[in-house]
C-alpha cells in the first residue's frame, strides 16, 4: 500500500476510505447510463415510429457482435500490459469518456428521417454503445479482485456500490420520467445530454484514488482456445450467469414501466410512484445485506429471496384494476427483489477466485467479460421481448404520420383510446407475467451453484500465495 494512502477504517481491510468512495461513486454513473438504455429505450424506439419487431431484431442482432466482442474484450484484457503496471485502471479511463458519448448517440436518431435510415443509425450506435459499455464494466468489477483479498471486505463494498447505483438508477428514473412525460415535455436528446454529462462527472474519480495492490501468482498469456477452454471448465461461472441470463432477460417490467402506466393507469408519472415505493427498500437492503451475509450465507439468502420475489410477483399480476393494490404489492416485490439486486455480482469474483483455484489460470478479464455479456444480452432480452410481444399483440406504435417524442404527444392525440383491449391485456401480460416465468427457471438452474463464502475465502487465500494447495485442501468443505 501506497506510505501516502489513509489506513483503512477496518483494521483488516485492505483498502482506504477515498478508493471505496470513488468506487461507489462510478457506479452511481454506470447506473444512471444503464437505466437510461434498460428502462427507457424500449419507449424511445415506439417514439420513433419504428416497428417494434424490427427493432426488437436489431437488438438482438447486436447481440451477435456482442458475444464476440465480450470474449474478444477478455483475451485482450487478459494479454495486454500497459507500461504503467496497471491492469485495470487505464481501461477504467476509456470507458468514463466513450460510454457517456455513445449513450447520446443513441438518443438522437433524427426524427425526420425514414425508418431505414433510423434502424442503421440506431444499429450503429448501439453497436458502439455495447461495445463501450464491455470497457465499461468489466475493469471495474475486475479491479474489486486487485483492490483486497479479503473476501468479506468485497462482498461488503459490492454490496454497499448497490446503494450508490441505486441512488444513479433513481435519478435516471426522476429526470428521464419528468422531462418526457405529458407535463414538462423537453424530450430524449437533451435529456441523455445531461444523463451522460453526470453520469462522467462521477465515473472519472476512480481512475485517480483506486489502487491496484494485490498481484495474483502465476499470471500468464492466454490465447482464445485456452480462454474458452477455461469458461468451460468454470461451471460455476456458467451456471450462475445461465440463470441470471433467464431471470434478467425476462424483465420486461423494466423496459415497459413508463408503457404500462400511461396505457394502463392513464398517468406516466405512476412509474415515479412506484419507482420511489421499490427504491426505498431497495436501499434499506443495501445497507443491511452486508451485516446478514456475516451470519447466513449470501447464497442461501439469494435462494430465499428468490422464492419470495417470485410469490410476491404473483400477487401483481391481478392489481390491474386497482392502482393502490398495484402499488402496495408491487413495493413488497420490491424487498426480495432487492436483495437479488444487491447480492447479484458478489458471485463474480467468487467464481473468478474458483475458476483460478481449479485450473489454475488467472483469467479475471474474461470472468468479469462474461458477467458483461450476461448483463447486456439479458437487457437486450428484455428489451426486444417486450418489442417483439408488443408487436403480436398489435399495440400501436404509428398514429396517423403525428410525430411523436413525448407523452404529451401521446396525450395531445388520446392514444389509449386508439389501443385495443387486447393490445393492454398484451401489455399487462408481457409487463407482469413474462418477469415470473423468468424467475422460475432461474431458481431451477440456480439450484446448481454450489459455492459457499468460506471456501470462496481459502481459495482467494491459495490464489495470492498465503497458503500452500495442501493447507487449502484441507481447509475446504468439500472437493472441488
Amino acid at each position: 500500500m501506497s506510505k501516502l494512502s489513509p489506513k483503512p477504517q477496518n483494521p483488516l481491510w485492505q483498502t482506504n476510505k477515498p478508493e471505496r468512495s470513488s468506487y461507489y461513486t462510478y457506479f452511481l454513473g454506470q447506473n444512471m447510463i444503464y437505466n437510461m438504455i434498460a428502462a427507457y429505450l424500449t419507449t424511445y424506439l415506439v417514439f420513433k415510429e419504428i416497428d417494434p419487431i424490427k427493432s426488437g431484431a436489431i437488438v438482438m442482432a447486436v447481440k451477435v457482435w456482442d458475444a464476440v466482442n465480450d470474449a474478444l474484450f477478455g483475451v485482450i484484457f487478459d494479454k495486454i500490459k500497459f507500461k504503467s503496471g496497471q491492469k485495470y485502471i487505464p481501461w477504467l479511463k476509456i470507458a468514463c469518456a466513450l460510454t457517456p458519448a455513445a449513450t447520446i448517440a443513441i438518443f438522437v436518431i433524427p426524427s425526420a428521417a425514414t425508418e431505414t435510415v433510423k434502424l442503421i443509425w440506431f444499429a450503429l450506435a448501439y453497436i458502439v454503445w455495447d461495445t463501450a459499455y464491455t470497457i465499461c464494466d468489466v475493469p471495474a468489477f475486475g479491479i474489486i479482485t486487485s483492490m483486497t483479498s479479503n473476501v468479506e471486505e468485497r462482498n461488503t463494498i459490492l454490496s454497499l456500490k448497490g446503494i450508490t447505483g441505486g441512488i444513479g438508477s433513481a435519478l435516471t428514473t426522476v429526470l428521464v420520467t419528468l422531462f418526457i412525460s405529458e407535463f414538462i415535455n423537453i424530450g430524449y436528446g437533451f435529456t441523455a445530454v445531461i444523463v451522460a454529462i453526470a453520469a462522467a462527472a462521477t465515473m472519472f474519480p476512480i481512475c485517480f484514488k483506486c489502487q491496484e495492490r494485490n498481484k495474483t501468482i502465476d499470471e500468464e498469456q492466454f490465447t482464445v482456445r485456452r480462454m474458452l477452454r477455461y469458461v468451460i471448465s468454470n461451471k460455476y461461472l456458467l451456471v450462475y450467469y445461465i440463470g441470471y441470463i433467464f431471470y434478467s432477460g425476462a424483465q420486461t417490467y423494466t423496459a415497459l414501466h413508463l408503457l404500462t402506466s400511461y396505457y394502463i393507469f392513464g398517468n406516466s408519472l405512476i412509474s415515479l410512484i412506484t419507482g420511489t415505493v421499490a427504491a426505498v427498500p431497495q436501499l434499506i437492503m443495501a445497507l443491511f445485506v452486508p451485516k446478514i451475509i456475516r451470519k447466513i450465507d449470501k447464497t442461501m439468502l439469494f435462494r430465499l429471496s428468490v422464492i419470495a420475489s417470485i410469490i410476491l410477483s404473483v400477487l401483481v399480476v391481478p392489481t390491474k384494476s386497482s392502482l393502490v393494490l398495484f402499488i402496495i404489492t408491487y413495493m413488497l416485490r420490491s424487498i426480495p427483489l432487492g436483495i437479488i439486486g444487491v447480492l447479484s455480482f458478489t458471485f463474480t469474483p467468487d467464481c473468478a477466485e474458483y475458476g483460478q483455484y481449479t485450473t489454475g489460470t488467472e483469467a479475471k478479464g474474461i470472468t468479469f467479460a462474461i458477467q458483461t455479456f450476461a448483463v447486456k444480452l439479458a437487457a437486450a432480452i428484455s428489451s426486444s421481448l417486450g418489442l417483439f410481444l408488443l408487436g403480436i399483440f398489435k399495440f400501436k406504435t404509428s398514429f396517423d404520420g403525428v410525430e411523436v417524442s413525448t407523452f404529451a404527444d401521446l396525450e395531445a392525440i388520446n392514444a389509449i383510446s386508439q389501443q385495443t383491449q387486447s393490445a393492454l391485456d398484451g401489455l399487462w401480460f408481457t409487463y407482469n407475467v413474462v418477469p415470473i416465468i423468468g424467475l422460475v427457471i432461474a431458481l431451477v438452474i440456480w439450484n446448481f451453484y454450489k459455492l459457499n463464502d468460506k471456501d470462496v475465502q481459502i481459495m482467494a487465500d491459495y490464489n495470492v500465495g498465503n497458503i500452500t494447495r495442501e493447507e487449502a485442501e484441507s481447509q475446504l468443505s468439500r472437493k472441488y
